[in-house]
């Protein structure tokens, strides 16, 4: 399991804007998300292809009103991007540098 750079900022701007009303809820919500993510290492089809995007590799899990962008080569699992659901996947949201 390997988290872009982009995936750990957006795991950071998620508690700082969570945290601004509950540093206990942003912790919750930041430990939840990287436990399921960490489930991934066993179970890396679990999640559902990515409806916008037409590849097989490219998968996502939903925690709370968070997408968990991944993808599943032979390497593992690489999360890419964590995005709240109301948002529109990007291309840019999917940097891939480890």
């Amino acid at each position: 399991m390997r988290w872009t750079h982009s995936s750990k900022l957006d795991l950071k701007h998620i508690f700082d804007y969570i945290a601004k009303d509950s540093v206990y809820y942003a912790k919750k919500v930041v430990n939840n998300i990287v436990d399921k993510a960490d489930y991934l290492a066993d179970f890396p089809n679990l999640g559902r292809k990515i409806e916008e995007i037409d590849d097989d590799n490219l998968r996502e899990i939903i925690v709370y009103s968070y997408r968990v962008i991944y993808r599943v080569d032979e390497d593992g699992v690489n999360i890419l991007a964590i995005v709240h659901c109301k948002r529109e996947l990007t291309d840019g949201m999917l940097e891939e540098s480890l």
